[in-house]
């Protein structure tokens, strides 16, 4: 959950931003066969082509459902308490689930550095794309250890935007490809009418559940070993830490 300017990680998702049946569909995948992201059956397994079935493994990890184990990969506690069989929401259906995907893909500085940065580092309203990647791009230049090409971390700051923000309905891009991700419908970053603009402003959010605000408050308390926070710290990043507030 902690910023560490020596483990970070940029464009591991092959292009592909997170779809709706990847993580239950790779998830029931995982549990049949822990190798199933190294086998040469993949993507017949899968379904997809062999770039898709590593972004599908991206995104497993990014958002915690599954860990490195062996030669292969294992659900972790969250992972089977969401898309087990006897799972609460296995086929992502509950908008509660969205949230706390949201949570464990942000608080994941090592595989998913961008998410990270962009709600917890990048506080500006109103912005362009290019303003974000240009502010990744300086990020990462100063804060970050190790040399990342710039044309990556475009990639992902362009990434960021396309997860969240609802397109603007681009006839041009295959159909596919124009879905939007299911943590768009959590409405975190908007795009202007125009389409040139986005902009994340600080509301309230009343479809956030009381629930998973509580499991975010208690993994950072685990996380900074204290028994009380200030309020100050729920609501702003502080020592590499990701703040609820600022996440949610």
């Amino acid at each position: 959950m902690q910023l560490n300017p020596h483990k970070v990680g940029f464009g591991r998702h092959e292009t592909f931003s997170l779809r709706y049946s990847w993580l239950s569909k790779g998830f029931q995948a995982l549990l049949e066969d822990p190798g199933v992201f190294a086998s040469e059956d993949a993507t017949v397994t899968l379904g997809v082509g062999r770039n898709m079935v590593h972004a599908i493994r991206f995104w497993l990890l990014a958002a915690q459902l599954m860990e490195p184990a062996g030669k292969g990969f294992q659900p972790t506690p969250v992972g089977e308490m969401i898309f087990d069989a006897k799972g609460f929401d296995p086929y992502l259906e509950d908008e509660a689930t969205l949230w706390l995907i949201h949570w464990l893909i942000v608080t994941n500085p090592e595989r998913a550095t961008a998410w990270f940065w962009f709600f917890n580092r990048f506080h500006k309203p109103e912005f362009t794309s290019a303003e974000v990647a240009t502010a990744l791009t300086d990020f990462a230049s100063q804060h970050l250890r190790g040399k990342t090409a710039e044309t990556t971390l475009k990639q992902d700051a362009s990434m960021v935007l396309r997860m969240y923000a609802r397109s603007k309905g681009n006839t041009r891009a295959p159909l596919e490809d124009a879905l939007d991700s299911p943590l768009s419908l959590l409405r975190l970053i908007s795009q202007t009418p125009g389409g040139r603009t986005y902009y994340s402003h600080p509301e309230e959010r009343e479809g956030l559940p009381l629930g998973i605000l509580g499991f975010a408050v208690s993994e950072l308390f685990g996380t900074m070993e204290v028994a009380q926070l200030p309020v100050e710290d729920l609501m702003y990043p502080n020592n590499e830490c990701p703040a609820p507030g600022a996440v949610f």
